[in-house]
């Protein structure tokens, strides 16, 4: 009985090193961590002008366009746009998108070409690109065959805390390579991000998107038509009484031969729910309260666009109609946010999706799809699509039988006379007549020669296309995966995956025949683990860890006091560790909230000489006094005590238009400088900076992870 005591407490000692092991572990990754946040920190006193002047500067020292073979595919991205080259058949055309590790996000603005027929990248450095970008739109120009259109955008700082949306618009020739920014009189569509792009004829649409203001989420549901021959945007107003389209972003947008055809998107839509917990009976006590709730939908939209008459004047609008279809056919089952869409041959080709089942306010559970579909669109019908098996070969090749011997013959024939051709032209190039004047020695080393030159033909085509493994799986399932046909094959392109807290864009790219089915070909994958966790998932994972410890060893002293009835019962201390945990816990959760507006004061008073609010760029007179309503009263009733005046014989309403008015006075008071701040970013194609800080204040909603980042 003693030795069994020895070995268990020995063991008990082992588990205890390694764990304290596990912990040393974890202290140097928290100090890594916290490290890496450091040094990639200040997010709020970023100056993102500063930061796109410098990647200004730095595409100005390119002096032309340039293309250089690159030893492997681009870095992993999200939110990037992938297109088959208009220009050429054997390409693809890769730009922008962001990657967010976990504590930092990086932006690209590098333009990837990807040759099929070679397995080779290319990147294009060029000196006049667009900036950084993420959640841009582009599409193919319709009757300008040979030209892409780009609109929009976001770029944030580091840890975004804040960020742009851009309103700029470009021209990139696919075959030069060369980007050229697009000026045009008149109105142009206002900045934004998760809109969609398509084309028709001579004309360019642009509908939806998102835009962040400091408040909220401001989904959109404008119209917006580019003229590409008489180079002028056309805002178009349909009839109040006319259906159209609400507010989405992430919506499918193809070319239709008399338009265009809308299908899907996301949203969020404003909700009421209980604010209060649940009672015995079922109910709820405690009122309700607002919140925004997403929403997939489903509907779908034709637009009709009539051009207008050949003798009207060049800066006339088409005609142009929202008619609304029935819900397509066979939809895909569940409804999923973030399945992208491809135009092919009168169809969209579908892949991917995500799925939320919103359990509770904590938590929500994802259900993610790999699932591909073909929507065709004159039939308004989905239609699933499976990947096959190539058939085997078998008798009915006619491989020993007679039917085959013949076939064979006939081969033999065919080659006798190539090589009876090839004998006749190497008899002319020795400069004969025939075959009977020629010397056999010179056609023989002239057959040679071109047979060697086939060779190495062969050999080069060989070297260009490696061998790349083949599955009869469809690819790992995702969200927002970029898609592209060319060619009638499929390339899908990243997207993303969540696993609890964590986001993973997947680097990997995957063809597909969309004749044959016949297997899923992976042209590259990578696998990566770069993820910076935050330092309450490192605690979370720590108390799990440390409940099994401590269970474990209840399960060995309850072992213990079965086997040896004289030892005393000692109770667990787990439960008063949790205990002692769970009153610890609100204190760490709510620290830095009460510091936020610590940080939030301190970046106003650098900012501002004079202590008061002050106004954004493109922010109106409204929307500043909304932002900063509860400062301009502070302010009022300090400076009513000031003058031996009592707030409290004011009404409310009073004291609002007083603050009001003193919101007001220092609007006007900054107008010029801030009409300056916004022509400088309007020459930028820049538009309105927004601080996550200040819409986290204002309850906006919509996170850094999960469904916040699927916009």
């Amino acid at each position: 009985m003693a030795k069994d005591k020895k070995g268990k407490s020995e063991s008990k000692k082992a588990k205890l090193a390694e764990k304290k092991q596990k912990q040393e572990k974890k202290a140097e990754k928290k100090a890594k961590v916290k490290s890496a946040k450091i040094e990639g920190s200040d997010a709020e006193d970023v100056d993102l002008d500063a930061v796109l002047e410098e990647y200004k500067k730095q595409q100005e020292q390119f002096l032309k366009v340039t293309e250089t073979v690159v030893d492997e595919p681009p870095r992993a991205r999200a939110a990037s746009t992938l297109m088959a080259s208009p220009s050429n058949s054997n390409q693809l055309l890769l730009f922008g998108g962001e990657y967010f590790n976990g504590a930092l996000a990086t932006f690209f603005n590098d333009l990837m070409v990807y040759y099929i027929d070679r397995d080779e990248w290319r990147c294009v450095t060029s000196p006049n690109a667009p900036l950084p970008r993420s959640g841009h739109a582009w599409t193919r120009g319709g009757n300008d065959s040979n030209g892409v259109y780009l609109f929009g955008g976001e770029f944030s700082s580091p840890k975004q805390g804040t960020f742009y949306h851009y309103n700029d618009f470009w021209r990139l020739d696919p075959s030069t390579r060369e980007w050229a920014r697009i000026e045009t009189k008149g109105k142009t569509p206002p900045a934004r991000s998760g809109h969609r792009m398509t084309y028709y004829k001579n004309y360019i649409i642009l509908f939806g998107g998102f835009q962040d203001t400091a408040n909220q989420t401001k989904y959109l549901q404008d119209l917006w038509l580019y003229d590409t021959q008489n180079f002028v945007w056309h805002s178009i107003t349909p009839p109040p009484a006319q259906l159209k389209p609400d507010a989405r972003s992430s919506f499918t947008f193809l070319p239709h031969d008399q338009g265009a055809v809308l299908y899907g998107g996301y949203s969020r839509v404003k909700a009421t729910v209980a604010a209060g917990k649940q009672t015995k009976q079922g109910g709820s006590a405690g009122g309700s309260k607002n919140i925004l709730k997403p929403m997939i939908h489903q509907d779908c939209f034709f637009l009709r666009i009539t051009q207008p008459p050949a003798d009207a004047s060049p800066n006339t609008a088409p005609t142009v109609r929202w008619e609304k279809r029935k819900k397509p056919a066979n939809t895909p089952n569940p409804t999923r946010a973030g399945a992208t869409m491809a135009y092919h041959k009168g169809r969209g080709i579908m892949f991917g999706g995500v799925h939320d089942v919103e359990e509770s306010e904590e938590g929500m559970e994802s259900e993610f799809f790999n699932q591909l579909f073909a929507w065709n669109i004159e039939r308004n019908r989905f239609f699933p699509m499976a990947l096959k098996k190539a058939r085997a070969p078998g008798k009915k090749n006619g491989a020993g039988n007679g039917e085959g011997r013949e076939r064979v013959g006939r081969r033999d024939r065919a080659r006798q006379n190539e090589e009876e051709l090839l004998r006749q032209l190497a008899a002319l190039q020795a400069g004969t007549k025939g075959l009977d004047g020629a010397d056999e020695m010179e056609i023989d080393a002239i057959l040679k020669k071109q047979r060697g030159e086939e060779e190495e033909e062969e050999k080069d085509e060989k070297r260009k296309v490696r061998d790349m493994p083949v599955s009869m799986e469809m690819p790992h399932p995702r969200f927002n995966a970029q898609l592209a046909v060319q060619d009638d094959v499929l390339y899908i392109y990243g997207g993303t995956f969540e696993k609890g807290d964590r986001e993973f864009t997947l680097d990997d790219m995957y063809a597909i025949d969309l004749g044959k089915m016949d297997g899923c070909k992976e042209i590259f994958k990578r696998e990566g683990d770069d993820w910076i966790e935050s330092e309450d998932e490192d605690d979370d994972e720590e108390d799990d860890e440390d409940e099994d410890s401590e269970e474990e060893a209840d399960d060995e002293e309850d072992a213990m006091e079965v086997n040896d009835k004289k030892a005393k019962y000692t109770p667990s201390d787990r439960k008063k560790k949790k205990a002692k945990a769970d009153e610890e816990t609100p204190v760490a959760e709510t620290a830095p909230a009460a510091a936020a507006p610590e940080e939030e004061e301190e970046s106003e008073e650098t900012r501002v000489d004079d202590g008061l609010p002050h106004p954004r760029p493109f922010e109106s007179r409204r929307d500043f006094f909304q932002r900063t309503s509860a400062e301009w009263q502070e302010i009022l009733m300090t400076n009513l005590r000031w003058k031996g005046i009592q707030p409290e014989s004011l009404a409310v309403k009073e004291i609002k238009t007083k603050a009001f008015e003193l919101s007001e006075e220092k609007w006007w008071d900054c107008r010029e400088e801030i009409t300056a701040l916004e022509d400088e970013q309007e020459a930028a194609g820049i538009g309105e900076v927004v601080s996550l800080a200040d819409k986290a204040g204002a309850g906006g909603g919509g996170g850094s992870g999960g469904a916040g980042r699927r916009r």
